[in-house]
């Protein structure tokens, strides 16, 4: 059954299901959706060793679970294992068809996923061509048509979405209001248009109108922002200056799994390395549709600032598999503490 709901005097689509975010104590800090980075691999790496408020699976998409072939749909179901210990889980969708977002988002309920996230920020251009993705900013009507999809799908899950201030220029204004309308229990924004990509300086200010916008309609809907952070430090002080109910963080994870962890003063170089081992196995446990490659950009960002960090990464970087990744890991940590005590 629909229930509509009232809002500023018109009548909107399913009302706002609040799920686990109303049982969050505020500022969130949450961890971005990034395309082969926050698989499930690393996921788990970082629910272990730093975990955020709240965590989104890759965006997966809606058509190719639908449509695609039974190996293709493997692969991307792939996409959104998850475990406990990642919880409150968040799954990501990209679609242009309120049908399919409707039955994937049902797909999320069945598969025991705590939320829904609606992906109108990518600027991929084949996402783009497929009327999704930032795409959606100029396509507004059909936007609201996939919230209220994602609703009647899974009307137990709170649905979120994560997007930009505009496509060519800034349009918060207007793309703001409209999404609000729809009552998502959540906007993530990045500060930054389509247009601009990561060019520009996250326009930081546009967040804190963001707020703005969403107290003038009497919104519950929470804003979150997101660009350009890389601490939890710097999360803490745009909340400040904002107001917005929390931040999403993600370059800053890169080779950082304990970046959301306070009590984490200092890494030691052995500690990050095992790390990235324990990193690289689950990769290749949980991960055999992606190509080993994929691990290499993680090892760029684990092994840097410290003495040999450029020869072993080169040596890195020329490794076939996780067995050859731990063999030379274990040789320079045992030439480093030989060379440490011949040096007492």
């Amino acid at each position: 059954m629909v229930v509509l709901g009232i809002s500023r005097g018109k009548c909107y689509g399913l009302s706002m299901q609040k799920g686990f975010w109303e049982k969050l104590q505020r500022p969130l800090f949450v961890l971005a959706p990034m395309a082969d980075v926050t698989d499930a691999a690393f996921r788990r790496v970082i629910a272990k060793y730093g975990k955020p408020h709240i965590m989104w699976t890759e965006f997966v998409s809606a058509d190719g679970i639908l449509l695609a072939t039974p190996e293709g749909k493997a692969k991307l179901m792939k996409d959104l294992i998850y475990s406990d210990a990642e919880r409150p889980i968040v799954a990501q969708f990209f679609t242009g068809t309120p049908e399919h977002m409707e039955k994937v988002a049902a797909l999320a309920g069945e598969m025991g996923f705590d939320g829904v996230d609606i992906n109108m920020g990518c600027p991929d251009r084949s996402i783009e061509k497929q009327g999704a993705g930032a795409a959606l900013i100029k396509t507004p009507a059909l936007a609201k048509e996939l919230i209220r999809a994602a609703k009647r799908g899974a009307p137990k899950l709170p649905i979120s979405v994560k997007t930009r201030i505009g496509f060519n220029k800034n349009e918060l204004e207007t793309w703001l209001p409209l999404l609000l309308e729809e009552e998502p229990v959540a906007i993530t924004i990045h500060a930054r248009t389509r247009k601009e990509m990561s060019k520009v300086p996250a326009q930081w200010g546009e967040i804190k109108r963001a707020v703005e916008i969403r107290n003038s309609m009497k919104s519950e809907t929470l804003i979150l922002g997101n660009g350009d952070v890389l601490t939890l430090a710097d999360a803490e002080e745009k909340v400040r200056e904002t107001g917005c109910d929390g931040v999403m963080i993600g370059k800053g994870i890169f080779g950082n799994p304990w970046l959301f962890d306070t009590a984490k003063d200092s890494i030691s170089t052995e500690e990050r390395l095992r790390v990235m081992v324990e990193h690289t196995k689950l990769f290749e446990e949980l991960l055999t549709h992606k190509n080993f490659a994929v691990m290499k950009k993680h090892y760029k960002a684990y092994v840097n600032g410290f003495d040999g960090a450029k020869e072993l990464r080169g040596k890195l970087m020329e490794a076939e598999n996780g067995a050859e990744v731990e063999r030379i890991t274990e040789t320079f940590l045992k030439g480093d503490r030989i060379a440490t005590v011949a040096g007492q």
